[in-house]
C-alpha cells in the first residue's frame, strides 16, 4: 500500500509542478528559471508544514507521509531541474546569474522550510 501511496503522490506532485511551472514560464522572463525556484521554495515550505503535522504532531496518519511528503513533495520539487538550470546559466556565460540563482534557491528554501515549521508549531 505504501508503494501505491508514493506512486499516487508522485503522479499528483509532478502534474502540479508541470502546471505551476507552465504558468510561471508564460508570465515571466525566460532568462531566469523562476518556475524552478518557485516550486522548490513552495515545496520546501509545504514540506515544513507536513513535517510538523505528520511527523511531530501525528495530526494525520503516518501513511500520509508516503503520499504527501515522499510522493507529492518529492515529485513537486525539482533538484535535478535546479541543477540543470544553474548549469545552463553558467555554460551560457551568465556566471553571476547562476550564482544568484543557486544562492537564492538554497537560502530561500531553507527560510521556507524553517518558517513553515515555526509557523505550523504555533498552531
Amino acid at each position: 500500500m505504501q508503494w501505491l501511496a508514493v506512486a499516487l503522490g508522485g503522479a499528483l506532485g509532478s502534474m502540479a509542478r508541470y502546471a505551476l511551472s507552465t504558468w510561471i514560464f508564460q508570465v515571466s522572463s525566460h532568462k531566469f528559471p523562476y518556475a524552478t525556484l518557485t516550486v522548490n521554495v513552495l515545496g520546501s515550505f509545504v514540506m515544513g508544514i507536513l513535517f510538523v503535522v505528520i511527523v511531530e504532531r501525528a495530526a494525520l496518519p503516518q501513511e500520509m507521509r508516503s503520499l504527501l511528503m515522499i510522493g507529492f513533495i518529492g515529485a513537486f520539487t525539482t533538484f535535478s531541474t535546479f541543477s540543470l538550470d544553474a548549469l545552463g546559466l553558467w555554460q551560457n556565460g551568465h556566471l553571476f546569474m547562476a550564482l544568484i540563482y543557486t544562492l537564492a534557491t538554497v537560502i530561500l528554501c531553507l527560510i521556507a522550510i524553517s518558517s513553515a515549521i515555526w509557523l505550523t508549531r504555533l498552531f
